[in-house]
């Protein structure tokens, strides 16, 4: 058997590839010509394969996407091929946790907006004109800055896609004391995090009900555009929208229009429709949004866990064992 690496990889993680893949040969293809001689009777495949490179494979078997997200990587030839895909998925769950739980704690506390008034060394507790006053006469009652600043436990956090990010998520939250909620295409329990998650068509509901929305669901055609007008009219004036999962779900003009309009409390976004958010775009300015530029998935632990994953897979393949990470390539995940 063979298995083709394209784009080669380095000396290092090859030898790791080499000691798993045992008596399969590996090609480490270090130009595309090399690729495309090599696929043609290679068992399996890693890296970035295009439709020319599928085109020339005769016996291809399985395919390794070297990411965890799909919708730049399928394309129509890979999902009728009848080769097996598998992804990278499960390697960021507890990384964009720990980022959507930041998020929820800087909205919660007026971290973001506190942060700002340090750069003009202001010193001023949230909670408007009434605040100077309250602060000034002491605590003891609830008073605007009480109001103005976010008391965890009482809060609802709706999840939109409840897999092993959103799983994660979910166990965070509730870690804070948060109502837990969830809606995801295959309704479930999750035992000990969310009771009951609900099909997708009770979205409305859930954003009815949620202090926070956290997108994250993969980009599928069911997830294009999601939220667009509509969905943000659903959620409470009062509540907060997160998307680490997919730009491509939510639709752009429509978040924009709801943040400036007041629909929506705020925003926390590492993903966007269009990438890297133009350095014009109003949301920039904003200052009930907090944008990070598509490093909610960003730790040091991830190139091990990547080398670990591929290695199981190898491992799995070698031994006529199901992949631990296969994918359905109709449903893109």
């Amino acid at each position: 058997m063979k298995l083709v690496i394209h784009p080669a990889v380095e000396s290092s993680r090859l030898s790791s590839i080499m000691n798993a893949a045992g008596l399969i040969r590996v090609v480490n293809a270090k130009s595309t010509e090399e690729a495309t001689r090599e696929i043609v009777d290679a068992d399996a495949f890693f890296g970035k394969l295009t439709p020319e490179l599928l085109s020339h494979a005769q016996r291809l078997r399985w395919v390794q996407a070297p990411t965890a997200s799909l919708e730049h990587y399928l394309f129509p030839e890979l999902i009728a091929h009848p080769c097996a895909l598998s992804n990278m998925r499960g390697l960021f769950s507890d990384v964009i946790a720990d980022h959507v739980l930041g998020l929820v704690v800087c909205f919660a506390r007026n971290l973001h907006l506190y942060i700002r008034q340090q750069t003009e060394r202001r010193w001023e507790p949230m909670g408007g004109e009434q605040a100077r006053t309250d602060f000034i006469s002491g605590p003891g009652v609830e008073n605007a800055i009480d109001r103005a600043h976010r008391h965890l436990a009482d809060q609802t956090l709706g999840i939109v896609g409840c897999g092993a990010i959103g799983s994660e998520i979910a166990r965070r939250a509730r870690a804070f004391g948060l109502r837990v909620m969830g809606v995801d295409s295959k309704p479930r329990a999750l035992p000990g995090i969310i009771d009951d998650v609900w099909p997708v068509e009770r979205l409305s509901q859930l954003l009815s009900e949620s202090d926070y929305v956290v997108i994250a669901a993969p980009h599928t055609p069911q997830t294009e555009k999601l939220f667009r007008a509509p969905q943000f009219a659903a959620m409470r004036r009062s509540a907060y929208l997160i998307n680490i999962g997919r730009g491509a779900i939510v639709d752009l003009a429509d978040l924009t229009a709801a943040l400036r309009s007041g629909l929506i409390a705020g925003a926390g976004l590492d993903v966007f429709e269009t990438e890297p958010l133009p350095t014009d775009h109003e949301l920039w300015g904003m200052p009930n949004v907090i944008i990070t530029p598509h490093i909610a998935g960003a730790s040091p632990r991830v190139p091990q866990r990547h080398l670990e994953t591929l290695l199981e897979n190898i491992r799995r393949f070698v031994n006529n064992e199901p992949l631990a990470t296969q994918v359905d390539k109709h449903a893109w995940y």
